[in-house]
This record gives structure tokens, sequence and C-alpha cells, in this order.
């Protein structure tokens, strides 16, 4: 079952990579693309590290244990859209200048959230190989604890940038509760 459904889960979470594309060709980005581009793949990041978070509790919930195969691709598109929303920032605002980047890191706090979040996965992404899971042993189980910093720190980031304590911010940050919050409830019922 693995094998078929993985190259429709590819699929489908390229989509909004092709979706923004494919309204970037016919210009139908808004008035500013830049910031159209940065807010689409930052909730996609987002939404995509969410749904590895979910993964577990679906597992525990349904008992439906071969889910468990598809967090880490889950897990890699929240890093891949995470990427282009950094991308984005850097080449289409900032014109790749990392000075003007590293003064932002320190200027504007919902920017400081953000690359906290963003830094958190690298290691992630870079660990996410069968090689480096067997390398690592069960170290590997610590260090991909970061999920939980980086998605906490996605959320703020999201929340102080658009400075509005309503609507989906507050829904992400919600999920993000529940997420966290049914880990908590579990392992205090197992002590």
């Amino acid at each position: 079952m693995l094998r078929a459904v993985t190259p429709g889960l590819f699929l489908l979470s390229l989509g909004p990579a092709a979706w923004l594309v494919a309204r970037g060709v016919r210009g139908d980005l808004g008035v500013n693309p830049a910031e159209t581009l940065q807010l689409e793949t930052g909730i996609w990041a987002l939404r995509f590290l969410l749904l590895t978070l979910a993964v577990t509790p679906l597992r525990r919930l349904t008992g439906w244990n071969r889910v468990i195969a598809y967090r880490r691709r889950l897990g890699l598109f929240a890093f891949f859209y995470a990427t282009l929303h950094v991308l984005t920032y850097l080449v289409l605002d900032l014109s790749l200048d990392f000075g003007a980047m590293l003064a932002d890191i320190g200027k504007r706090p919902f920017i400081t959230l953000g690359f906290v979040a963003f830094t958190a996965m690298v290691p992630l992404a870079a660990t996410s190989t069968r090689a480096a899971i067997r390398r690592l042993g069960r170290r590997w189980l610590i260090l991909h604890r970061l999920i939980y910093v980086s998605a906490t720190f996605a959320v703020l980031h999201y929340l102080w940038k658009v400075k509005v304590i309503i609507g989906p911010p507050v829904y992400y940050a919600a999920a993000l509760a529940i997420l966290l919050g049914v880990r908590l409830f579990w392992r205090l019922r197992l002590r």
C-alpha cells in the first residue's frame, strides 16, 4: 500500500508549489507578488508541520500504524515550503543582501521567530535519511523533537507577522495546541 500511496502523496504535496507557479505565469499573484509568495509558502510550511505532528495522534487514535511511514515525507515537504518561504524573502525582498537579513533578524521580532523556526528544521531535514537514522540511533529521536520548537516558533512567527489575533493564525495556533496537548496527555498518562 505504501508504494501505491507514495507517488500520489508526493504529487499532492507538490500541488501548492505548482499552483503558485501557475499563478505566477498567469500574472495572478496580486499587486505584491513577493508578499503573496512569502505568505503562501509560509502557510504551506506551517500546514505541513502540523500534518507531520498529526501523524502520531492519528496512528494512536485509529490504530493505523502504516501512517507513520508518511511522517518523514510530510516533514520534508514542510522543510521544502519553509525553504521556499525563506528564499522568497531573501531573494525577492532583500535581493540576497545577507547584511539586511541579519539586521532584520535583529530588529524585527517576527523575523527572528521565523528564523528560529527555520533553523530548527535544518537538522531535521539533514538527518531524515535512513543512514542518518541508523547512525544517530536513539539520539535521532531526541534531535527530532526540534519539530516542536519549529512548529511553535512558526505559529508565533505567523501570529506576530499578521498582528491580528483572529482568523487563520489563531486556527493554526489552536491546532498546534491540540496536537501538543494530546502528546502531553499521553505522556502524563504513561507516568
